[in-house]
């Protein structure tokens, strides 16, 4: 799938703005569009708001990395409003150094100092990105205002799904909003730090496996639940969850109050996820909301069957329910419970759902995907132009 446009529409320079570079979807997302178009050719800036410290993802050699350090937390509302004058006096700067053809905001906060940017005349396409669904990500009553002050000053706002556009057309004057999918690559590349699955697991464990944060939003205390009434019945299979977070203290807390020792492994961060993905035999999502779910589409790509709560949102957008893998209604314990049961206890259906499951590589492919952003672009700069 190509984009196709004149010399004089073509962008060839483009600047993100987000909070860090540290490990999450959001940061991925930019790397991977990032690392595709320094490929191609393009002159690609990455500017942060916090240090490169927490930088996680490897970039390609070709793209630029500037960081602020202007990502501390404000005592109070005068402090914070002295932060953010200077978070947008140093973003001005550096767009105005840059002169980018397109300036693309990751998430609220960059979305919203976008927006609120004093002007720079005409010269530059600004695009704000949520990268999770507004309503479940409270981001208080100063952000929220100031989303709906800058959006209307961006020249288009980009989505993950329908629901996201809706949320914000009726509440934030956009006036253009996009969905456009995150691209899934596939294989996956490696880094570190490396954990290996065979250090962890023996050949004859079969393996459900959960990635994300150790946080609220993730729903582990929910996947724990599960697998701790599906343990007895499939004494073969372990529970493992890759990440980390506020929460490990509680949820081995849990794993321990089930006398689940030796059945739940939370090894911590794995740079090296596609190892991890070809081990499992299921994969799942027990989040209680999401923006998109790239850990979901990245399992499917490597073939495995998946089950997961239908959260706001994305979920319902990969998975075609039994043809690739389960939805189940949000929060329902038993609803999951029983759909790991279905699957654990048949491998002609996992086998099944599997290989309908790889379609995903196509579907959101890294060059569809990042199609997909090119052509809003050139329409952009085309009308900037005219």
């Amino acid at each position: 799938m190509g984009t196709y446009y004149s010399q004089e529409e073509r962008v060839v320079k483009i600047l993100f703005l987000i909070h860090s570079l540290s490990c999450g979807g959001a940061e991925r997302v930019t790397v991977n569009l990032a690392n595709y178009w320094a490929g191609k050719g393009w002159q690609v800036t990455i500017v942060t708001l916090a240090s490169e410290s927490q930088d996680f993802y490897r970039l390609h050699e070709g793209v630029r990395r500037m960081a602020l350090n202007l990502a501390k937390e404000s005592p109070n509302l005068f402090s914070g409003a002295i932060s953010n004058l200077q978070r947008l006096a140093a973003v001005r700067k550096v767009l105005k150094a840059e002169c980018p053809d397109v300036a693309v905001g990751m998430m609220t906060t960059a979305s919203v100092l976008l927006g609120l940017v004093p002007s720079l005349g005409k010269r530059i396409v600004t695009i704000g990105s949520e990268r999770v669904y507004p309503p479940m990500n409270p981001v208080g009553r100063i952000w929220n205002a100031s989303r709906r002050w800058a959006y209307p000053r961006l020249d288009a706002v980009v989505t993950q799904t329908k629901e996201s556009a809706q949320w914000i057309v009726s509440n934030t004057g956009a006036r253009r909003v996009e969905v456009i999918p995150n691209p899934i690559p596939w294989p996956l590349s490696a880094q570190p730090p490396y954990l290996h699955p065979q250090d962890f697991l023996s050949p004859n464990q079969r393996v459900l496996l959960g990635v994300g944060r150790l946080t609220e939003q993730k729903g582990f205390d929910l996947l724990i639940e599960a697998f701790a009434r599906l343990a007895p019945l499939f004494p073969e299979w372990v529970l493992v969850i890759l990440g980390e977070g506020p929460l490990r203290y509680q949820l081995e807390n849990q794993v321990m109050a089930h006398g689940l020792q030796g059945k739940v492994f939370m090894p911590g961060v794995a740079g090296n996820l596609g190892d991890w993905y070809s081990r499992a035999d299921i994969y799942v999502m027990s989040s209680r909301f999401e923006g998109f779910g790239n850990t979901l589409a990245e399992a499917m790509a490597y073939g495995k069957p998946v089950v997961s709560f239908d959260c706001p949102t994305g979920p319902s957008d990969i998975i075609r329910h039994e043809v690739d893998g389960f939805l189940v209604p949000l929060g329902n314990l038993e609803g999951l419970t029983q759909a790991l049961r279905r699957l654990m206890r048949d491998e002609s259906l996992r086998l099944r759902l599997g290989e309908r499951a790889v379609e995903v590589r196509k579907r959101f492919s890294l060059e569809r995907v990042a199609a997909m952003w090119e052509a809003l672009f050139v329409e952009l700069l085309r009308q900037r132009r005219d």
